[in-house]
């Protein structure tokens, strides 16, 4: 592999993959939570085959995830999106298994559309974890979500389940737990009356060293005390650790640091490190070489991060970037026309699959 495939590309790890795959199928066993694949983080159906033995279906935030959920995914297909149009509705209702509405509005004005269907709404209980504010659920005016209890009770009889959103990369079982209380307390006549409840994604819960019996405990009393079936969201849960960004270095140039540029680029290919300013996770050992790592885009801003490794770099160095499948693929672009990283699959027999290339055909037909 190593001069066969030409970098950038993301490489996901089957292996890896599957390391998370057996704490959700964990979870399912001991909690009786289901897990439904959160498509809005990662969507690269390659690796479908593998996580659909171990995941119960997918959860979307547009028709087109919510599509490819059911072509290439298979299982259960929840649906939901901040806002329906009335052509969203038609489609949809000919495959999803359960639609979910961000508002009592939007459910009144499709319900006899999806009334077939198990159909329910998205609550804003008002309590969140979160480290940024541009995630956070439960900002300040968030239009994410019922937020008034009467307004919710107002429409339960249209209802089978609710869904709550409230985390955001929550690592923290004692939060979890708490804020898992205060909304059965709050919203306890609510669950009494509903069959399903979704929980969300955020909850980062295939992290080493997570209490994962503490957490399927939890799941599990709450699950029996309402009689309802729970979901989980994951997102980055499902394929955290999973895959790296593979990058060559082209130049370094210095300015009083020594910066080397590589073949990929923040903007088009690690968006998030951008919009939440935050650095790449770095695959490379340690050591005393200290270099800025920066992209080939002309953006200025356009670095990795600072790193202390333990070789030195020059044009054709390899740089991997480690935790690179979340938020990746689903978000790169053709910003400044950047070559666009393949997408290369380490199956769990060991066999490296060149899954996809990108050309500059790709580059034309994206624009007109």
């Amino acid at each position: 592999m190593k001069n066969k495939i030409k970098t950038p590309y993301y490489l996901i790890d089957e292996r890896k993959l599957l390391e998370n795959m057996k704490k959700v199928a964990y979870v399912k066993k001991h909690s009786g939570a289901k897990s439904v694949l959160a498509l809005k983080c990662f969507s690269t159906w390659s690796v479908f085959p593998l996580m659909s033995k171990y995941m119960d279906g997918t959860t979307s935030s547009s028709l087109y995830e919510a599509k490819l959920g059911k072509e290439k995914f298979g299982g259960e297909t929840h649906a939901f999106s901040v806002g329906y149009s009335k052509s969203d509705i038609n489609e949809l209702k000919k495959f999803a298994d359960k639609v979910i509405f961000n508002s009592a509005s939007q459910l009144k004005r499709f319900y006899n559309d999806v009334k077939h269907l198990k159909v329910g709404v998205r609550v804003n209980p008002g309590i969140s974890y979160s480290h940024f504010d541009l995630a956070d659920p439960a900002r300040k005016y968030s239009r994410l979500g019922i937020t008034d209890i009467k307004e919710l009770e107002s429409v339960l009889n249209k209802i089978d389940g609710v869904m709550f959103h409230y985390n955001c990369e929550n690592e923290d079982f004692a939060s979890f737990s708490k804020m898992l209380d205060k909304i059965s307390a709050k919203y306890e006549k609510v669950l009494n009356k509903v069959n399903w409840i979704s929980l969300g994604g955020g909850l980062y819960f295939t992290k080493n060293g997570y209490p994962l019996d503490k957490f399927c405990k939890k799941l599990k009393e709450f699950s029996q005390k309402y009689n309802v079936q729970v979901y989980l969201e994951p997102g980055e849960s499902s394929i955290t650790q999973s895959a790296q960004l593979v990058t060559t270095v082209l130049d370094v140039v210095k300015n009083k640091k020594e910066t080397a540029i590589v073949d990929a680029s923040i903007e088009p290919h690690m968006l998030d490190l951008l919009i939440y300013r935050i650095p790449a996770k770095i695959a490379e050992k340690s050591g005393k070489n200290e270099y800025i790592i920066a992209g080939r885009s002309c953006l200025a801003g356009d670095i990795f991060g600072s790193y202390k490794i333990s070789k030195k770099l020059k044009p054709g160095s390899v740089v991997r970037f480690a935790d690179a499948a979340g938020y990746t693929m689903v978000k790169k672009n053709w910003f400044n026309g950047v070559q666009m990283p393949s997408i290369v699959v380490k199956r769990l027999n060991g066999k490296v699959e060149l899954i996809r290339e990108f050309s500059y055909n790709d580059f034309l037909t994206s624009l007109s």
